[in-house]
């Protein structure tokens, strides 16, 4: 299979017509729930901008939970996100969508959470969301690995070329060269939908399919870009669409703001995450 047969370019169109209106009746319940954990010491920053991707994409609920100590209490900037400590997340009776690993850190704890959770959300059909450090834990411990792979669960995995190549033991030189080979051959090995990111993100599935994303810019290439994404996919999928649907609109949407940010004179150089948060938000709310 080559690379010019496996995959399908993403359509404008049809990313436009993926989110219904919502009804004059909807209520915060009824636009899904959304839970973050990461956040390790000097690492709270990316399970906030995760959180606050969710938000501001839609979520009706938003959880935070650190493993720092010194993590505070409230997002001054979103109050809306109600923060929490990891374990405390288990006994909310409404959640939709996860995210695990935004600044997770590779700790003891940290693999410990990533246990707890890969079982839970097996147990509960939790859709899990896995960024960052999550997947640098599963590409070091087979245990977690093949905890993944068995979860029956909806599972995103959101790799760069580095994460990619630890995840499948080969060098992101070798990922570059064979990005789409590398999406799908993820996807089977992990039993997950595996966003490969990077220019021309990739979105594949176990069933061999591949799409590739034509928006976004270098503006993305900044700290925190990809925990707005895991975020904004989690988010997307709480509010009702399928794991695939997700990975693509998100994919879209994330790179349409960078875009639009562009094309007004915000970066290339110098774009942040937090600016991207807010033009997501405009282009969700535009298409």
């Amino acid at each position: 299979m080559t690379q010019q047969q496996a995959v399908t370019k993403l359509d404008a169109e049809a990313m436009r017509l993926m989110l219904l209106p919502r009804e004059a009746s909807a209520h915060k319940g009824d636009c899904g729930s959304v839970a973050i954990i990461g956040g390790d010491d000097g690492m709270v920053g990316a399970a906030l901008l995760a959180a606050r991707a969710a938000l501001l994409s839609g979520a009706g609920r938003v959880y935070a939970a650190m493993l720092s100590l010194s993590a505070p209490s409230v997002d001054m900037l979103q109050p809306e996100i109600m923060l929490r400590r990891p374990f405390d997340l288990l006994q909310l009776k409404q959640l939709d969508a996860l995210v695990i690993g935004p600044g997770l850190g590779q700790s003891i704890a940290a693999i410990e959470l990533l246990i707890l959770w890969l079982k839970h959300a097996a147990s509960k059909n939790l859709a899990l969301v896995l960024d960052a450090d999550a997947l640098n834990l599963i590409a070091q411990h087979a245990h977690l690995a093949d905890l993944l792979a068995a979860c029956t669960s909806a599972t995103v995995m959101t790799p760069h070329a580095g994460e990619a190549a630890r995840l499948l033991q080969t060098s992101a030189a070798d990922v570059q060269k064979r990005r789409i080979e590398s999406a799908l051959e993820l996807a089977a090995k992990y039993q997950s939908i595996c966003v490969l990111k990077g220019a021309g993100t990739l979105c594949a599935d176990v069933e061999g399919r591949c799409f590739m994303n034509a928006t976004g810019n270098p503006a993305l290439a900044t700290g925190g870009t990809g925990d707005v994404l895991a975020g904004l996919i989690a988010s997307l999928i709480a509010q009702g669409l399928s794991a695939m649907d997700a990975a693509k609109f998100g994919v879209y949407v994330h790179g349409l703001a960078a875009d639009n940010l562009v094309a007004r004179g915000v970066g290339v150089r110098g774009v942040t995450a937090s600016e991207l948060l807010i033009e997501i938000r405009h282009v969700i709310n535009h298409m």
